[in-house]
């Protein structure tokens, strides 16, 4: 082969390279983050219907409703998986009012899931007349715990710094999560202002709240029930958090919510419970400590064999009334709570 044709065809090679990487997306360039799909709403349907077969998914309905979808909360600039923003939506009734906020994280096992799975709960809530915000937050497989309750400080500093554009009361602020989202909720709203958890920048707000709502959410790593569990080195919870108690066992406690309950603290609790204990480790106790405290809380079961119950009618209804009535049985305009 000639010199000339050489040539020509190492330029050609290298046009149609470039030509590719021009038309490939920035993030296709970077590591991609992982992703773990197997737990979502449709899969669970699959398999519990033939058990409960009056069950209905609940879905995504906006009507009526004013809604903005993926909002960027933060940005995290040069992560191991590149730049990365995390978002959040603000689902909201068709007035101008201010209005009482409820943060809500999604469930998974700190690994899987995402906020659309509840977009319903918070379209119903919605409708009660909240300021539903679901979040998305760093699952394992892309962060190991403690990121996951810095991501949502950072949603509530986000949200209280733009309250006003969203007719927001900043001042009623409350956190809401299911399963793995109820442990978030309540470790978070009981952390306000321990510097391990908040983020570098705060812009003069602080990560405080009014309430808590937990829905079968471990509240207690290290309660017996939660620690007698057959666990292997994939196990959620020892995923998240780097390691099993015998090898972390300062970090099972320090994840476990019921450690940071303080009389003089004074948030209120929620606790919603499915038919399965174990995902109610510690609740018991920490129940005793707040009725000891004379700080308010409510327990309600819904009392069948599914786990993820906020994601199907007729029980999300029966979430929606309880958490509406909780609330207001609570008066959130009461500084004194």
């Amino acid at each position: 082969m000639k010199r000339k044709d050489s040539l020509a065809i190492v330029l050609t090679s290298s046009c149609i390279i470039c030509f590719l990487l021009s038309r490939c997306p920035v993030q296709a360039q970077e590591k991609l983050i992982p992703k773990d799909t197997t737990y979502n709403t449709l899969r669970v349907w699959r398999q519990i219907k033939k058990e409960h077969p009056h069950i209905k998914p609940a879905v995504d309905n906006s009507r009526g409703l004013i809604e903005w979808r993926n909002l960027v909360y933060a940005h995290l600039p040069a992560t191991v998986y590149g730049d990365r923003d995390l978002h959040l939506d603000i689902i909201r009734p068709s007035d101008k009012e201010k209005r009482t906020a409820i943060l809500w994280i999604h469930g998974g096992g700190w690994r899987s899931g995402n906020k659309e799975m509840d977009i319903p709960i918070a379209q119903l809530l919605a409708r009660k007349g909240y300021v539903c915000i679901p979040v998305e937050y760093q699952l394992s497989l892309e962060a190991k715990y403690p990121q996951a309750v810095i991501n949502i400080k950072s949603a509530i500093l986000w949200i209280k710094e733009h309250a006003d554009e969203f007719g927001i009361d900043s001042s009623r602020l409350v956190l809401a999560g299911s399963s793995a989202g109820g442990q978030l909720a309540s470790l978070v709203g009981l952390t306000a202002d321990v510097e391990r958890f908040e983020p570098a920048h705060n812009a003069g707000y602080n990560t405080r709240i009014r309430a808590i709502v937990n829905l079968d959410g471990v509240v207690d790593f290290m309660a017996p029930m939660s620690l007698n569990l057959v666990r292997k080195s994939d196990s959620p919870d020892v995923f998240w958090l780097g390691g099993s108690f015998i090898e972390k066992p300062l970090i099972w406690k320090e994840a476990s919510p019921i450690f940071w309950a303080r009389a003089d603290k004074r948030i209120p609790m929620l606790f919603i419970n499915s038919g399965f204990p174990r995902f109610h480790a510690g609740q018991n106790e920490l129940v005793g400590m707040l009725k000891h405290w004379r700080i308010a809380y409510e327990v309600h079961t819904i009392d069948v064999q599914v786990h993820p119950f906020w994601l199907f009618h007729p029980w999300v209804d029966s979430c929606v009334d309880h958490i509406d009535s909780f609330l207001q049985n609570i008066n959130l305009n009461n500084q004194d709570i």
